[in-house]
């Protein structure tokens, strides 16, 4: 996994509670010319694994074969918002067994977050079903080479 950024005493700008400022009133203490010499003490540490980092490089580069494509912009259109529904379907199924993990959480809490998460999941798979019927109406309407048509259909299926 690879660190982002690690923020601590010395390069967050705000003194700690237990160490004595050594700036004076009118002077910043992160711009003070005698810095605190305490040991570092770390902050918040963020670590993302191979998978995270892909999706941090941006949704561009997810949808780059889509967008290279040579299919007409309309399919590209509706195969890059396949995906984010995918994605979003993907993400309230890890929100759902992160609260049945979680327990905190009284019963009826879990149910309650449990049925509204469940909720989101169905409105998406309704989009999901619109957006492959639109994406068949415009296969079929965009009179597509057979290449271009197999092209969508491993595009579509790649989630």
């Amino acid at each position: 996994m690879a660190t982002i950024g690690v923020l601590n005493p010395s390069n967050s700008g705000v003194q700690s509670l237990h160490e004595p400022s050594s700036a004076s009133a009118g002077e910043d203490s992160a711009l003070s010319a005698n810095p605190v010499s305490s040991p570092i003490v770390e902050g918040i540490k963020v670590s993302l694994s191979g998978a995270g980092l892909t999706k941090a490089a941006g949704v561009h580069g997810d949808n780059k074969d889509i967008e290279e494509s040579n299919l007409p912009e309309n399919i590209k259109q509706i195969l890059i918002m396949l995906r984010r529904i995918q994605q979003q379907v993907a993400e309230k199924r890890a929100r759902m067994q992160a609260v049945m993990a979680d327990k905190r959480l009284s019963v009826e809490e879990r149910r309650a977050k449990l049925i509204a998460l469940q909720a989101a999941v169905d409105a998406l798979n309704g989009g999901l079903i619109t957006a492959n019927m639109a994406l068949s109406k415009a296969t079929t309407q965009s009179n597509l080479t057979p290449e271009q048509v197999l092209k969508t259909a491993s595009l579509a299926m790649k989630s």
